[in-house]
């Protein structure tokens, strides 16, 4: 058997919920549910479901953005879950994450190359400021930007050009999987389909593997290799 690249097992999580606004005390919600999965090299595995069934849950936990309650996940071949310090950190420079809106995703106040070189001074702080320009500028082209996007701010953009900005961003240090959280929900059509179209030409290129939250099932049908629904 080929060990998956990601694997979550009996995953669960419930946040406190007020039943009021003179309760004395607060029940728990149930968000994630005894959720199980794995994701192999180069797929795309989309997570479907209505509105508040646990979607963009299930992706915070499986980057380890938020702590489950219970449950595992091995992210190449590892426990994910019992990493610390430098041993986190190599694990979350291979897991990236693009989020639903390119307008609040962000820093309003960097510049572009700022933005996309901010992984790099984190993960990789050996490399002198020309290298890592020189990575971003590889990187911005890559997802359709010119090197004039580099000294620009991000206001300056459409919200297309602004998903591409964040798509560079989680590309800028090569990992090996991409969560995709809601990608294109917040763009027009048009473009929408444009992103699309690049994700599955990045995917190609730079051997990515995908995990999509999606409720839009022509999108899960453009990408998607397999789907698990998530619901209640």
């Amino acid at each position: 058997m080929i060990t998956p690249l990601l694997s979550a097992l009996s995953l669960r999580k419930s946040f406190s919920s007020s039943a009021g606004p003179f309760a004395t005390t607060s029940r728990r919600r149930w968000a994630v549910d005894d959720v199980s999965l794995d994701l192999h090299s180069g797929e795309t595995l989309a997570v479907v479901g209505e509105s508040g069934s646990g979607k963009t849950t299930l992706a915070r936990l499986l980057t380890r953005l938020i702590e489950p309650d219970s449950g595992s996940i091995h992210f190449l071949g590892r426990d994910l879950l019992a990493a610390r310090g430098a041993d986190l950190r190599a694990l979350r420079r291979d897991m990236q994450m693009v989020f639903q809106d390119p307008f609040a995703s962000l820093n309003p106040r960097l510049r572009v190359e700022s933005i996309v070189a901010e992984p790099l001074a984190i993960h990789h702080p050996e490399l002198n400021r020309t290298a890592r320009q020189e990575k971003v500028l590889e990187t911005l082209s890559a997802v359709g930007l010119d090197s004039d996007a580099a000294r620009r701010y991000p206001h300056e953009f459409s919200g297309g050009q602004r998903q591409r900005i964040g798509i560079a961003r989680a590309l800028v240090l090569r990992p090996k999987l991409v969560v995709a959280d809601e990608p294109v929900s917040a763009l027009d059509v048009s473009v929408g389909a444009q992103i699309l179209a690049l994700l599955q030409q990045l995917q190609q290129q730079f051997s990515l593997t995908y995990l999509l939250i999606s409720h839009s099932l022509p999108v899960v049908a453009q990408l998607a290799t397999r789907v698990a629904v998530m619901h209640a």
